[in-house]
């Protein structure tokens, strides 16, 4: 990985992310339904750690960034949650089939390489009704502003670290094999480029 994405990209979008109260609360909204054994995609830094709800004791998280798991680390000392972090690609996971009740994924699906076999790789790990939550953003809804998202995509993957605005977060978990059992586009206070959210929950 290079300097920007190793060192210097973690620590800005933690400061970013950290103390912004939207995305706090949005958290805590996506990671209520929370339950039995937890899987976290993209960990990154370790936001999420405060918004999981009081009956969640122990999670797997995996994320390649050895940046974001610099920070993380830090943040899990503060916790009383336990952490099995792998520093691993969401794309081939060292899981069983079925073994996890809840999969976690926030504000990841628009950077992780291939997005298709992850997700297929969510759909694997998951038992029999269990459920994916997720919160993401993606593809506006709207044409005008996805015309944008597609001229601005490939100097925004540069920019910031992979990130894709483009992709239609809800399609691509049904492409998956997972069904959605809830999904909302609630407004936040950023770019319409960028600012285009989904969350919701899936089920296996």
């Amino acid at each position: 990985m290079s300097f920007w994405s190793n060192v210097v990209f973690p620590r800005v979008l933690d400061w970013s992310m950290r103390n912004n109260d939207e995305l706090k609360e949005l958290r805590t909204r996506a990671l209520a339904p929370t339950r039995g054994r937890v899987l976290e995609l993209g960990f990154g830094t370790g936001l999420n750690l405060p918004h999981y709800p009081a009956n969640v004791t122990d999670i797997v998280a995996v994320d390649p960034n050895p940046g974001m798991a610099t920070l993380a680390r830090k943040r899990m000392r503060t916790r009383g949650i336990s952490v099995q972090h792998r520093q691993i690609s969401a794309e081939s996971l060292p899981f069983e089939a079925a073994s996890f009740d809840s999969v976690v994924c926030t504000l990841t699906l628009c950077s992780i390489p291939n997005v298709h076999a992850a997700l297929q790789e969510v759909a694997r790990v998951l038992k029999r009704g269990g459920q994916f939550l997720f919160f993401e953003h993606g593809r506006h809804a709207e044409a005008a502003v996805a015309k944008w998202q597609d001229r601005l995509n490939p100097m925004w993957k540069v920019v910031f670290d992979g990130c894709h605005i483009n992709r239609d977060i809800s399609r691509l978990i049904v492409d998956a094999g997972l069904t959605l059992t809830q999904m909302e586009h609630p407004p936040i206070q950023m770019p319409r480029v960028a600012g285009y959210l989904y969350l919701g929950s899936a089920q296996r």
